[in-house]
C-alpha cells in the first residue's frame, strides 16, 4: 500500500508544474504585446524542451525497464488519447472572452479542451515518480526522489512557462486584467496535478505495464510537439522571414540544448 503523503507529494510537484504556467503571464506586467518572433521563439523552446523530456528522458527510462514494443505500444496508445480527445472536442469552440461570463457547462468544456494538452503533461510527471520512496533517487523533503522524476518535474514546468505567455496573448487582446490572465494560465494546466497522481498509483500498483506508461507519456507528448505547437509556431511566423522557421529551429535547439545536460546529470 502507498502512503497517502507519497500521494499528496505527487500531486504537489504536479501542482508546481501548473503553476510555473502562470509565470508566462507575468512579461505582460511590463509589456503591452509580445512580438511574433518572440512568440515563434517560445513556441520552439517549449518544444524542443518536450522532445528532449520525452525522448533522453521518458523512453530512455522505459527501456531500461522494459522492450522497445513496450514501448512503441505505450507510444502508439498515447497518440491515440490525444487523438481520439480532440476528435471528441473537435467542435467545441471556446473564446476566451466568454470565461467570465461562463456557467457551469462552459467551465466544463474549457476544462476538457484543456486536459487534451496538459493531462498527459500530469501523466509524464506521475509515471516518473514510479520508484519514488525506492532506493537509488535523492533524498528531498523527506523523501526519496527518482531523479527522474525531478529532471521531468523541472523539464515541464520550463516548458509551462511559454505555455503561459501563448495562452495569455489572446486575453491580453481581448482586455482581461492581468492577474486573471495569470489565473487562467494556472487554470489551463490544472489537469497535471490530477494525471500526476492517476499514473503515480496505476504504475505503482501495477509494474509491469511501467514501460507502457513511459511509452505512453512519451508518444502523446512528442504527438503534441508535432500536432499543435510547430503549427501554432509556423502559423504566428507566417509573415516572418523565411515564414519564421528560423526562429523556430532557433528555439527549439535552444530547449534540447538547456534539457539534454540535464538529464545526463
Amino acid at each position: 500500500m502507498v502512503a497517502l503523503d507519497a500521494y499528496a507529494f505527487v500531486f504537489v510537484a504536479g501542482l508546481i508544474t501548473a503553476l510555473a504556467t502562470g509565470i508566462g503571464a507575468l512579461p505582460f506586467f511590463f509589456f503591452e504585446t509580445i512580438s511574433d518572433r518572440g512568440n515563434v521563439a517560445l513556441w520552439g523552446f517549449a518544444s524542443g524542451i518536450m522532445v528532449s523530456a520525452s525522448l533522453f528522458g521518458l523512453v530512455r527510462e522505459g527501456l531500461a525497464e522494459g522492450t522497445p514494443v513496450q514501448i512503441g505500444v505505450g507510444m502508439l496508445a498515447g497518440v491515440a488519447l490525444v487523438v481520439i480527445a480532440h476528435d471528441v472536442l473537435l467542435d467545441a469552440d471556446v473564446d476566451p472572452k466568454e470565461y467570465e461570463e461562463a456557467d457551469f457547462k462552459k467551465l466544463i468544456l474549457i476544462l476538457g479542451v484543456l486536459t487534451v494538452h496538459s493531462f498527459p503533461e500530469g501523466i509524464a510527471v506521475g509515471v516518473s515518480f514510479a520508484d519514488l520512496g525506492l532506493a537509488g533517487g535523492t533524498a528531498l523533503f523527506g523523501f526519496t526522489v527518482p531523479l527522474l522524476a525531478v529532471f521531468m518535474t523541472v523539464a515541464i514546468s520550463i516548458h509551462n512557462v511559454p505555455e503561459g505567455t501563448a495562452i495569455s496573448i489572446p486575453l491580453r487582446a481581448m482586455g482581461v486584467s492581468k492577474w486573471k490572465m495569470v489565473w487562467w494560465a494556472v487554470f489551463s494546466s490544472l489537469p497535471q496535478p490530477v494525471g500526476a497522481v492517476i499514473a503515480f498509483a496505476f504504475v505503482r500498483y501495477a509494474r509491469e505495464f511501467l514501460p507502457y506508461g513511459f511509452g505512453f507519456a512519451a508518444g502523446a507528448m512528442v504527438y503534441l510537439v508535432l500536432s499543435e505547437f510547430i503549427p501554432e509556431a509556423l502559423e504566428t511566423g507566417a509573415d516572418l522571414p523565411r515564414g519564421g522557421k528560423p526562429v523556430l529551429v532557433g528555439g527549439v535547439a535552444l530547449g534540447v540544448a538547456l534539457m539534454v545536460p540535464l538529464a545526463y546529470l
